[in-house]
């Protein structure tokens, strides 16, 4: 289930060399998807990341690429989180070119764990966040 969708367009400094997109940076574009998922819910993003006490590391992260996207091209980022857990969830991402066929680029996952942020152990995601994950 698509529970949100982040448009971009892919930059010249997404892409490598071989001008198109650098490995790596489709993780950074999914993360920018994540961020803009959380605004839309009306989550703070300054207070959400920069809470001295809590902190939702990823722990995981995979990227399948389909096909090669270009400096120009415009995506959609589709955005579909799940709770594992009391303490974990995951974001699956499909990244499709926005156009009639919306063609599948490329597929990822981030798993994500909550912890205090001074003792390095697992606590309950923070309600706001529970929230996110229930509004999907």
């Amino acid at each position: 289930m698509i529970s949100f969708t982040y448009n971009r367009t892919v930059r010249f400094s997404d892409t490598d060399a071989a001008g198109v997109v650098y490995f790596a940076n489709v993780l950074s574009i999914c993360h920018e998807a994540y961020e803009a998922s959380l605004d839309a819910s009306g989550i703070n993003l300054k207070s959400f990341f920069t809470k001295p006490a809590v902190a939702i590391p990823i722990v995981h992260a995979s990227v399948d690429f389909l096909r090669p996207m270009f400096c120009g091209d415009p995506l959609l980022i589709h955005v579909m989180p799940e709770q594992l857990s009391e303490s974990k969830f995951e974001i699956a991402y499909q990244v499709v070119k926005a156009s009639s066929s919306q063609q599948l680029l490329a597929k990822a996952i981030t798993k994500h764990v909550c912890i205090n942020a001074m003792t390095r152990t697992k606590i309950p995601l923070p309600e706001e966040i529970v929230q996110w994950l229930g509004n999907r």
